[in-house]
């Protein structure tokens, strides 16, 4: 029973993440293509979805810990898309927008998955170390 409420959490909370993600990763692409984009509207996606963010991976840490979470859901993932989309604004930006300001809560939020992935990965790493 235990294990199973472990598993539907996860499974919400990774639910939850995908659908900010697609969300917030969205509203990106829309604000470079509308020339008068919703800069303000990234402020709160950013802030909801690294807020998510960040619940879920110390969610899946604490458990890890307390050898409770075997699951595999790599946040590599998350950096490819993220490194991708932010190579991307850059360089069309010269390209095909040269008046258009990569917005700050993109860049914070860009940091922020790095950073996160960096603790997890460190994390991980510890507890792999231990368990041996």
């Amino acid at each position: 029973m235990g294990r199973d409420l472990i598993v539907k959490e996860f499974r919400f909370w990774r639910q939850l993440i995908n659908f900010w993600s697609v969300l917030f990763l969205g509203f990106i692409i829309y604000d470079f293509i509308t020339p008068d984009g919703r800069g303000n509207i990234l402020n709160i996606l950013a802030t909801i979805y690294i807020s998510a963010l960040a619940i879920y991976v110390s969610n899946k840490e604490f458990e890890r810990w307390y050898n409770r979470h075997r699951g595999q859901h790599p946040g590599e993932i998350f950096v490819i898309t993220w490194s991708v989309l932010v190579a991307f604004l850059i360089i069309a930006s010269f390209t095909f927008r040269p008046a258009y300001e990569l917005p700050s809560a993109v860049v914070s939020s860009y940091v922020a998955v790095l950073t996160i992935l960096a603790i997890t990965r460190k994390s991980k790493e510890l507890y792999q170390r231990r368990r041996s």
